[in-house]
């Protein structure tokens, strides 16, 4: 159990990543083509898609060196590989890992060693060596341009279905109500959230806060940063569609997306574009509030619409898939192996 405590002053820095993070998705997607276990059935067609791309472009020397310093099995990873620029974009990332002052590339790198052996080439790296450490970054670069770029928009808008409701959790419960939306993932008993972690510690923020990170590729549980002194974050996994979208073609209207699904719940769907209780969709569109949940509770049966319930209230949501629909950027059907 991880035991995050919480000063007034890191109750006002607390934030929402603006978009997914470059680099957290590229480790954490290489994580689910090299972890030793059964891959998960969710990320089945990206997993062959990725693995087929990284053959014809032949990175597996790439792909060796990021799992080497951040291994799937591994319980810790050095935090030089996570850089907190990172919220700006993968080539802010990398240049401050080329800054990484060299003890601190020995301390963690011997830190890892402790439990996952190290290739010789790693030791160039605590040296602080250029040229090994711009190999390490032209690695993040060849592995996130092949397997995680080409499906960015879908990264985007699984992330952005979870920000979105975390979004109108704070706004309406304010970030009380957000850190206690997290369960069973996290439990917010103030001052401290308390998440599943697979080691037990304790993570004091003195008023730095810190910035949380839905995450497309991250499973079972929220990773955190192993050194205290660090700018603080927290990658979490994101609810994902249970099965594949349908086909469809790109150029939908709305005319075609209400004789589908009928005028009325193609309104809901519109409306659910932004977060919605079912009073508040009611008064929205004109409808009473139990057509309002009878259309809801539809769109959800086939994996459209989310609901959760915060306190008294259950706010409504696209899933990625709902959101796919209404935009008509539906990925094309893939025949079933």
């Amino acid at each position: 159990m991880l035991r995050i405590h919480f000063t007034d002053g890191d109750l006002a820095r607390v934030h929402l990543a603006r978009e997914p993070d470059p680099v957290w998705e590229t480790l954490l997607s290489l994580n689910q083509l090299t972890a030793p276990r059964r891959g998960l059935p969710v990320f089945a067609h990206w997993r062959r898609t990725a693995r087929a791309k990284l053959a014809e472009e032949r990175l597996a020397g790439p792909v060796r060196m990021l799992a080497a310093l951040a291994p799937a099995s591994a319980g810790y990873w050095p935090d030089f590989m996570t850089p907190d620029a990172s919220a700006d974009g993968m080539e802010a990332a990398l240049e401050e890992l080329h800054a990484t002052p060299r003890p601190r590339l020995r301390r963690e790198l011997d830190r890892l060693a402790e439990t996952h052996p190290l290739p010789p080439w790693a030791h160039g790296l605590a040296r602080g060596d250029r040229t090994t450490t711009e190999e390490v970054a032209t690695a993040f670069r060849l592995v996130h341009r092949t397997i995680v770029t080409p499906d960015w928009a879908g990264t985007a808008r699984t992330t952005e279905a979870d920000r979105a409701l975390r979004t109108r959790i704070l706004r309406d419960c304010g970030v009380h109500g957000l850190l206690d939306s997290f369960r069973p993932l996290m439990v917010w008993r103030p001052p401290v959230l308390h998440v599943r972690y697979p080691e037990d510690r304790d993570l004091h923020l003195h008023g730095r806060g810190v910035r949380l990170i839905p995450s497309h590729f991250c499973w079972h549980m929220p990773i955190a940063l192993a050194d205290p002194a660090l700018p603080q974050v927290l990658a979490y996994p994101v609810a994902h569609p249970p099965a594949g979208a349908p086909a469809v073609t790109r150029d939908r209207r709305p005319e075609a997306l209400a004789t589908l699904i009928g005028r009325t719940r193609a309104r809901v769907l519109a409306a659910l574009d932004a977060t919605a209780t079912t009073g508040e969709l009611a008064r929205r569109l004109g409808i009473s509030a139990p057509s309002a949940s009878e259309h809801v509770a539809a769109l959800r049966e086939v994996d459209l619409a989310h609901s959760r319930r915060v306190g008294s209230q259950v706010i409504h949501t696209l899933t990625p898939l709902g959101s796919a629909l209404l935009s008509g950027d539906l990925p094309p059907h893939r025949p079933s192996t």
